[in-house]
């Protein structure tokens, strides 16, 4: 059914055209989320504020449009998905207010889960609910799924931890429960909501039978349903509203902040893995540790453990574990060494009497228990690595008693060989009995949906009927199990929630067949296609993980959305469909607008790079081999060139001036169609050709100084105050720490290679580095001497395809940490300084290091929250500058009060130094300011 056009009319008047989304391509991109189904939403609507949201569901409401809320689409049972009218959060849901030293915070939905915790870390607390997805899911999601994790149980969820919440209803109403005001005003205008809630807590609390099932159903990590505890826990209407709005995934009302009492964030931990020789000691094992001082305890059945045994860095001794193996994970956490190792002691002792096949004892050694918990969260994404392409990763989440856990375990096990899912695992949370379960599934035919259905059937018999268990423990009911709700809860409890619903939601509009539904077959519906696209990212499960560090996300697409409209495309292709509009607007949102750089893989589970796929792409459409072959070989005439243009453009600037230029240069880059690049005040000026003697008679220790080609050409901007190019500093600083500069013959000629490849040249972006490697082993005398890049992009680029092991290759800020420090004596400065820092120190592991580094330079350290990536991308901060742009949108008011900016990449800084209204110059230029030679 179509949106009413009134519907429409009036949403094009609320919200910019900007913010509101129907073409096929976006409503396609936004249909997804990390669950297995998939609804196209009619009309998507970013929105920016609460009044939006209040006026979109008073037409929603007068026009009975169903409406779907999304924070971050991480969920896992298809709760953030609309064949209607889906609501997303823009930019302005960031909100947060930490209160009372840390014992509180108050957050608003778009708030990333980590970043509330890095906003409580400096008191030592954090939020409750830790769910495996917390550096990618929202507090939104968070609340609204009631979701948990490894340390949380039940007892530090979002609604045990609720000290208030402002919520949007159906109607448009608002109310916050810490505003004494709001609370009057809803009490006026909704006593009879109120009424009929406190009458139902009434009833339910009176029915002895009913208020003690659902005592029990919460005594075990349960998110079937809507949250009934609310009526026997609280008597009061507006505490029972609050906290049956936390797990209503969107069904009840919108969440439009919420307040938490936070807990306890240990900075004393251990962890140890000890192995068990069947299930059933393990699970026994799991009862004893219940009374013990832990604070997690993963499960691993020997099939888990199998998946991960072949994978980089995991022990030898995995692959030699029986058969029937099963292991836990312990962590223990307390505020003082001596308090934890009194733990340590306590818990093993607690399991003395356990045969072990394999004990890996309590560790505090980062590098150890690192490596022990890389073990658990490896194993869901190997499961999705190994899967056939086509079928999708399924992950279940189920509770049973932890006294029945061994049998649940077994019983598992026995219906994956029944159903012949043979490349099925078991992990979970075992304290709380609240197990994972993955699987593959194909739905390309009625056979393979048939299967799935009867597994999930007896499934949902076993764990819901047969323990008293819980189908969903903290993934949410979604339209997965919204058929089973009833099965779980029986008939009198279900009616309850469905008198909820009706009470709070007349209409029916607010996400509907999620929760509850009275389509029995709503899980086998709407079932995610996962077709073959390219071997490149075959392997997605569509989570999202990638998003938060993608920096065209809400300006174009995200990785995610990338893969899903390529996969798309690939599968119309099949099919014989005209796919040229679709790869037309392809071309800007999933190619143009890419920086590629990679960083979507470090937060992928099966470390996939979308930006290898562009670059496929972009290679598929590079037919310019001629000019790229010419560029290559006249590659010093190239910089000539380019320093030319610069000074060209510096010539245009003194004439015009600088406001005037960047008025006529946009101007010109309109006409030319988006081709001609935007000139700034942050546009270098032309550095000069590099000009260097050998050296006669210097016994210092030699490095290899590989410049390069945009610090060749490109010097300070203009205005810059610091105007000594980077080339020259970076000699200055390496003289000063008592080195002497060698370069390689012919630099001008020399190139890593990375502009050919970000183009889609490959062939030539190969032979321009392997010229480099050749002048580079020649300059440093066979890898004698350690070579210093000074561009940590074309550091990455030479060692991210294998170098000659030869060579000792150094980028800024290794080369400082490990060979100039020890020769400086450094006084820091007071003056506050910002780092950025680029994807390519990301990749390399140097991050902390640059950090690290400015903090022994610098009092005061500032590191821009949520800027993973600038967007320059090299080029693209001059050919496609609203990337830039947009990625650095919230710069300006991170860095105001900070005296210079620091990152290690010259074209960065470029677009840096215009988004901050501070200048971006290399790590070199603070090191050498605060720096003299050590005695």
């Amino acid at each position: 059914m179509s949106l009413p056009a009134t519907f429409l009319q009036q949403v094009e008047r609320l919200i910019p055209r900007q913010r509101r989304f129907d073409d096929p391509l976006s409503t396609l991109a936004f249909g997804t989320d990390a669950s297995f189904y998939r609804l196209i939403p009619q009309l998507v609507v970013r929105v920016e504020s609460e009044e939006e949201v209040v006026q979109l569901l008073q037409l929603a409401s007068a026009e009975r449009v169903p409406v779907t809320f999304r924070a971050a689409g991480t969920s896992l049972s298809g709760q953030a998905i609309s064949d209607s009218l889906l609501i997303v959060l823009g930019d302005n849901w960031n909100g947060r207010e930490v209160r009372n030293q840390g014992a509180q915070i108050r957050l608003q939905p778009g708030v990333i889960g980590a970043q509330a915790n890095v906003a409580l870390a400096p008191w030592q607390r954090k939020i409750g609910p830790d769910p495996a997805s917390i550096n990618a899911c929202k507090i939104g999601g968070i609340v609204a799924n009631n979701a948990s994790g490894m340390c949380c149980g039940t007892a530090q969820n979002s609604y045990h931890t609720l000290a208030g919440m402002r919520l949007v209803l159906a109607d448009g109403s608002v109310l916050d429960t810490e505003d004494a005001a709001s609370v009057a005003a809803f009490q006026a205008s909704h006593g009879e909501l109120l009424e009929q809630l406190a009458r139902l807590g009434r009833q339910t609390r009176a029915d002895s039978e009913l208020a003690a099932r659902i005592r029990h159903k919460y005594r075990l990590k349960n998110t079937t349903g809507l949250s009934l505890n609310a009526l026997v826990d609280f008597d009061q209407p507006l505490d029972i509203l609050s906290h049956l709005l936390v797990g209503s995934e969107g069904t009840l009302g919108f969440i439009s902040s919420v307040t938490y009492h936070t807990v306890p964030d240990h900075p004393h931990k251990a962890s140890a893995l000890l192995v068990f020789p069947d299930v059933d000691s393990c699970c026994r094992a799991v009862s004893v540790l219940k009374s013990q001082p832990v604070s997690a305890v993963e499960l691993l059945d020997r099939r888990s453990l199998r998946s991960v045994e072949n994978k980089p860095g995991m022990p030898e001794w995995v692959r030699g574990l029986s058969a029937g193996a099963c292991a836990l994970l312990i962590e223990a956490r307390a505020a003082s060494q001596s308090l934890l190792h009194e733990q340590l002691a306590q818990i093993m002792d607690s399991l003395a009497d356990f045969a072990l096949e394999k004990r890996v004892d309590f560790s505090e050694d980062p590098a150890v228990y690192n490596q022990l918990w890389k073990i658990r969260k490896d194993t869901f994404p190997a499961v999705g690595a190994v899967r056939e392409t086509g079928t999708t990763v399924i992950i279940e989440d189920v509770t049973f008693p932890v006294e029945q856990l061994a049998e649940g375990v077994n019983r598992l096990l026995a219906l994956f060989d029944k159903h012949g899912y043979d490349e099925a695992i078991i992990f979970g949370h075992a304290l709380e009995g609240n197990l994972h379960f993955v699987f593959t599934q194909g739905f390309d035919n009625p056979e393979q949906v048939a299967r799935y259905q009867a597994f999930m059937d007896e499934v949902a018999l076993l764990v819901a009927v047969e323990f008293g268990g819980s189908l969903k423990a903290e993934h949410g009911t979604g339209r997965n199990m919204a058929p089973f709700v009833e099965l779980e809860w029986g008939t009198d409890a279900y009616q309850l929630m469905w008198r909820i619903k009706r009470l709070l939601d007349p209409l029916g509009i607010l996400n509907p067949d999620v929760v509850l539904s009275e389509d029995p077959q709503i899980h086998l519906k709407h079932l995610k296609p996962l077709p073959a696209a390219d071997e490149l990212v075959d392997k997605c499960i569509e989570c999202g993980f990638c998003e938060p560090v993608c920096p065209s996300k809400e300006l174009t697409l995200s990785p995610r959305q990338r893969i899903v409209i390529w996969r798309d495309i690939q599968a119309r292709q099949r099919r014989g469909e005209d796919t040229r509009e679709l790869e037309r607007r392809y071309q800007y949102q999933g190619l143009d607008t890419c920086a590629a750089t990679g960083l979507c893989a470090q937060r992928c589970p099966v470390g996939i790079n979308t930006g290898d796929l562009v670059r496929k792409l972009r290679g598929r459409d590079a037919n310019q081999q001629w000019r790229a072959d010419w560029l290559a070989t006249h590659f010093a005439a190239t910089l000539s060139a380019a320093r030319l243009t610069l000074r060209a453009a510096d010539g245009a600037r003194r004439l015009l001036g600088a406001p005037l230029l960047t008025k006529v240069s946009s101007g010109l880059r309109t006409v030319s169609g988006q081709r001609l690049p935007q000139w700034s005040s942050a546009m270098p000026q032309a550095a000069q050709p590099l000009r260097i003697g050998a050296p006669a008679g210097d016994a210092r220790p030699r490095v290899v100084y590989l410049a390069a080609c945009v610090s060749r050409v490109m010097g300070p901007a203009f205005a810059d105050p610091e105007q000594m190019p980077l080339i020259d500093k970076t000699r200055a600083l390496l003289d000063k720490a008592g080195f002497q500069a060698i370069f390689p013959e012919r630099q001008d000629n020399l190139c890593c290679g990375q502009p050919f490849a970000s183009k889609g040249y490959a062939e030539q972006a190969e032979r321009k580095r392997q010229e480099l490697v050749d002048a580079l082993l020649e300059a440093s005398r066979g890898g004698l001497d350690p070579v210093y890049c000074d561009t940590s992009p074309c550091t990455l680029r030479l060692l991210q395809d294998g170098l000659d092991p030869r060579l000792k290759l150094f980028d800024p800020v290794k080369f400082i940490r490990e060979k100039l420090l020890d020769r400086l004596q450094i006084t820091p400065q007071q003056q506050p300084v910002a780092v950025h820092v680029t994807c390519s120190t990301q990749h390399l592991g140097e991050a902390q290091g640059l950090i690290d580094i400015a903090r022994r330079c610098a009092r005061e350290v500032i590191v821009p929250e949520g800027i993973h990536c600038c967007g320059f991308a090299g080029d693209k901060g001059f050919t496609t500058p609203e990337l830039n742009a947009h990625a650095l949108r919230t710069l300006q008011d991170a860095v105001q009060h900070c005296s210079e900016g620091l990152s290690t990449s010259r074209t960065c800084e470029i677009g840096l130094s215009q988004h901050a209204g501070i200048d971006y110059h290399g790590l070199v230029y603070l090191v050498d300011r605060v720096s003299r030679p050590r005695a």
